[in-house]
């Protein structure tokens, strides 16, 4: 009898070890927000790493959910101690700070509130909506003081209302809100006792709002990643910031950091509640956002995303972060994608924010408009240039200061240029030769628009034709390009006559400064400089 033959056992076929481990990453899942180990281990395949020993390190507390809403405009102390509790706890700091730096007696001290004073009357800002001026407020400060240090200690002041402003800017308008006087002393004199004690736990890539940083700063860093191996952008744009902060959240997060004192939670609430006027005298309930204008503004701002510079600090990544606009610098376009998507998981989720999907993407540093900047890696390393809307915006400024129009003399132009490009190169003045070329074309551009305006003043093609002699023009040539064919005045601005007429030499004789020449003189704000150490 035949014995049944046996079941040959094949052995399983080796997967490949690039399959085998996305199969690993698929059976993990997915976690909550930025909290995904799979997504950081994705992530940190293809980013660089920062190493352990060149960067901080902080220590995080699980998150947890849980239900809190307040939509009151006043917290009492049972709410205040909930928000411990409250939903998407933000990452508490490891580091802890001086609560009684940060209590009411601190605050409300009058040689505080004094200071605060003497620098909002610095800045000169305009009355709020009760009309009161600077100098009317200092008339009558020595009483005021020791009133306003009294109501804050015994929790009676209340903050007044906010006048809405818009101002514009590329592509819309900004809302700006000013508060009253007062108001704004009472801001400052907190931002005055919180800003030392958060300056020592806010991440080093943050450079907005900031002493010892700024944009020059950012763009610094930013060169430090390029010249690092980075080769693509994850240029994150928060949509209406300031409009959508969630107010719970940001007391929570205060809370977290040190600030224990429940009168100075109760008296920040209060002035995120403020009520704001718009211009047609309309009032507003505050729900939801910080309002630009005020001096505590920029503190909370970076008190909010400095949760966010610490998940990225978490996951490895190398950024700059400038206020609302943060730039994620990775190695590859797929790596930069992954990064996008799981940065955004977390700011929707756990920040309660949300993208500016016009304004965010993944691409080329040169590309992209960073603080004005566009920044290009090259063998000789990376060059800092104009990014296209600058230059369309610089182009745009030009027109605007130098019009066709112009009646008076040439020498009030003249000024009101050279008071726009001192300024400007104060702040664009940090980049190299790619910016230099730049410059010499927006130099050639105004002296065209100088000449353009010089010879319409002539008047008609005969008187043209008799000046362009008298500056030392031979007739001929001079015949040759003002009646040579239907010329405009605009055509005939960039022709050999006119250049002769009016050289290089003729300008400089008159006081106009020259952007190229003003960038040379600008090598005390080298990026050697600007890192802050």
């Amino acid at each position: 009898m035949d014995r049944p033959k046996r079941a040959r056992s094949r052995k399983p076929r080796k997967q490949p070890r690039q399959n085998l481990q996305l199969n690993l990453f698929s059976a993990r899942g997915r976690g909550h927000g930025g909290n995904d180990a799979a997504t950081t281990g994705r992530e940190k395949s293809d980013v660089f790493i920062v190493p352990e020993g060149a960067r901080k390190t902080a220590s995080t507390v699980p998150a947890t959910r849980g239900g809190m809403e307040d939509t009151a405009s006043e917290m009492t102390g049972t709410q205040l101690s909930l928000l411990e509790r409250s939903a998407d706890r933000p990452l508490r700091s490891s580091r802890t700070l001086d609560s009684s730096a940060m209590s009411m007696e601190a605050i409300a001290d009058q040689r505080n509130l004094l200071r605060a004073f003497a620098t909002v009357a610095a800045n000169k800002g305009a009355p709020g909506p009760d009309q009161e001026t600077i100098e009317r407020v200092r008339v009558k400060l020595s009483r005021l003081i020791p009133t306003l240090s009294e109501e804050l200690l015994a929790g009676s002041y209340r903050p007044g209302k906010i006048r809405r402003v818009w101002i514009p800017k590329p592509g819309g308008k900004r809302g700006l809100g000013i508060p009253n006087v007062i108001d704004r002393v009472v801001q400052q004199a907190v931002a005055q006792r919180l800003s030392p004690q958060f300056e020592t736990i806010f991440h080093g890539s943050s450079h907005g709002f900031r002493p010892q940083r700024s944009c020059h700063s950012a763009i610094a860093e930013a060169v430090e990643h390029l010249e690092a191996g980075a080769a693509w952008v994850v240029d994150i744009d928060l949509e209406q910031f300031f409009d959508r902060v969630n107010h719970q959240r940001l007391l929570a997060r205060l809370g977290n950091l040190g600030v224990n004192d429940a009168r100075v939670l109760r008296l920040i609430h209060r002035m995120l509640k403020a009520e704001v006027v718009l211009p047609d005298g309309l009032t507003n309930a505050m729900t939801e956002g910080t309002p630009q204008g005020g001096p505590l503004s920029p503190l909370l701002s970076n008190v909010v995303l400095d949760e966010l510079d610490w998940e990225l600090e978490r996951r490895g990544l190398r950024f700059v972060r400038y206020a609302d606009d943060c730039n994620i610098y990775v190695r590859t376009r797929r790596a930069g994608t992954r990064v996008m998507a799981s940065i955004r998981r977390f700011i929707e989720r756990k920040l309660r924010l949300s993208l500016n999907d016009e304004k965010s993407a993944v691409a080329r540093p040169v590309s992209r408009h960073f603080l004005g900047f566009a920044l290009s890696r090259r063998r000789k390393g990376v060059t800092i240039q104009l990014s296209k809307k600058s230059e369309r915006r610089l182009w745009a400024t030009i027109r605007s200061l130098t019009p066709r129009t112009w009646g008076r003399p040439l020498a009030e132009c003249i000024a009101r240029i050279n008071e726009y490009l001192r300024g400007w190169i104060g702040y664009f003045g940090i980049g190299g030769k790619q910016l230099r070329q730049q410059l010499r074309k927006a130099d050639s551009h105004i002296r065209r628009r100088l000449r353009a305006i010089l010879i319409r003043q002539r008047g008609r093609p005969r008187h043209i034709l008799r000046w362009l002699i008298q500056r030392g023009v031979e007739r001929f040539k001079a015949g040759r390009d003002v009646y040579g064919g239907r010329k405009s005045l605009w055509a005939l601005s960039i022709s050999e006559a006119a250049h002769l007429a009016l050289p290089v030499a003729y300008f400089r004789a008159r006081g106009l400064l020259e952007v190229a020449r003003l960038l040379d003189r600008e090598k005390r704000h080298r990026l050697g400089l600007l890192r802050p150490r």
